[in-house]
């Protein structure tokens, strides 16, 4: 009995050494090695400046500016709090969540479908992306504000929609933080 209690012991902390801190170093400083980009949040910086993530939605209520999909994580975009709102589809708050959002959009955009994800959360309350439609569905107020083209618009969203990864992974997308940034840089708002 004194052999097994000792060797449990010596078991747990061996193996607690092994895959609770000698395993995380490792894998830490791999990441770093290799893939330093990723390991550190795939940050964006511009003129030194810190202005978001590659992999982290930020918000954007300016009309000036292309709107990402709502979130529920804490504040709206918050990563220590990350997560859906949990409420079922037939849930009242939701239900008058949506549909308010839905009569805003229809009033920004008369008579143009708008696309689900403009007024849906992603599962994380994350999402970076939002769909080519929701781009699209977006121009004419976007094009409006800065006084600019929807054409040149247009432009400026698909030079920033991905394809699905490896051809088959995924759906199409358009990164709204990057977008926003070169539309920034090209197009100033005046």
């Amino acid at each position: 009995m004194k052999k097994n209690l000792l060797i449990s012991v010596w078991m747990t902390l061996v193996t607690t050494v092994l895959f609770g801190v000698l395993y995380p170093l490792a894998v830490t400083g791999l990441a770093q090695l290799l893939f330093q980009r990723q390991a550190n949040g795939q940050l964006i910086e511009r003129d030194g400046k810190l202005v978001g993530s590659h992999i982290i939605g930020q918000p954007f209520s300016s009309p000036w500016y292309f709107h990402s999909r709502p979130s529920y994580a804490g504040t709206g975009y918050d990563a220590l709090n990350s997560g859906g709102s949990n409420l079922a589809p037939t849930n009242h708050q939701l239900l008058e969540r949506v549909q308010a959002d839905a009569a805003k959009l229809a009033a920004e955009n008369p008579g143009a479908p708008i696309p689900v994800d403009l007024v849906t959360s992603s599962g994380s309350g994350l999402d970076p992306d939002i769909t080519p439609a929701a781009a699209e569905f977006q121009v004419p107020r976007v094009a409006r504000e800065r006084r600019i083209s929807e054409a040149e618009v247009r432009r400026l969203v698909a030079a920033h929609t991905r394809g699905r990864d490896f051809g088959v992974l995924g759906e199409p997308r358009v990164n709204v933080l990057e977008l926003n940034l070169d539309l920034d840089a090209a197009h100033p708002r005046r």
